[in-house]
C-alpha cells in the first residue's frame, strides 16, 4: 500500500453536523494506517470548532477537545479561516489586537490563516477530503 497525504477540508459546524466528528474518525483512521495529514482546514461554518470558550455537555464528545489530542499526538495543523472565523467570532490575540478588542477565544493549537493555506495544501497532497454538512 503506497502512504498518501491528505488535506482535511472541514466545513460544517460542530454538533450541528456530523463533518467534525467524521473528518475526526478519518483522520484518525489515516494515521493509524500510516498515512499523512498534511493539513486540516476549518473553513465556513466548520471554524466554530476553534472556539475555545465552547463547552458541550458532559455526555457528549467534546470535538475541540479531540482535535487538539489528535494534532498533538501526530503534530497536525488545525488551520482556521481567518475570514470565516472573525465573521463567526473566533479571534486569536493579534487578531484581537488590530480591532481593539481585550479578549480573544481562539483554541490552544489552532490558528487563523488564509485560504491560500487551503490552496497550498490541495496542491502538495494526494488527495483533499472535504467533510461538509
Amino acid at each position: 500500500m503506497k502512504t498518501k497525504t491528505f488535506v482535511l477540508n472541514v466545513t460544517g459546524a460542530p454538533y450541528a453536523s456530523l463533518a467534525p466528528l467524521s473528518a475526526l474518525r478519518f483522520a484518525k483512521a489515516a494515521l493509524a494506517t500510516g498515512h499523512k495529514i498534511q493539513r486540516v482546514f476549518f473553513y465556513q461554518e466548520g471554524v466554530t470548532l476553534a472556539n475555545g470558550l465552547s463547552c458541550p455537555p458532559q455526555d457528549e464528545i467534546n470535538l475541540t477537545k479531540e482535535w487538539q489530542k489528535l494534532a498533538a499526538e501526530h503534530q497536525l495543523e488545525l488551520a482556521v479561516c481567518v475570514a470565516a472565523a472573525l465573521k463567526r467570532g473566533i479571534i486569536d490575540a493579534k487578531e484581537a489586537a488590530r480591532y481593539g478588542l481585550e479578549q480573544h477565544n481562539l483554541a490552544e493549537g489552532f490558528v487563523l490563516t488564509g485560504l491560500g493555506q487551503l490552496v497550498d495544501g490541495m496542491a502538495n497532497a494526494d488527495r483533499t477530503v472535504t467533510f461538509n454538512s
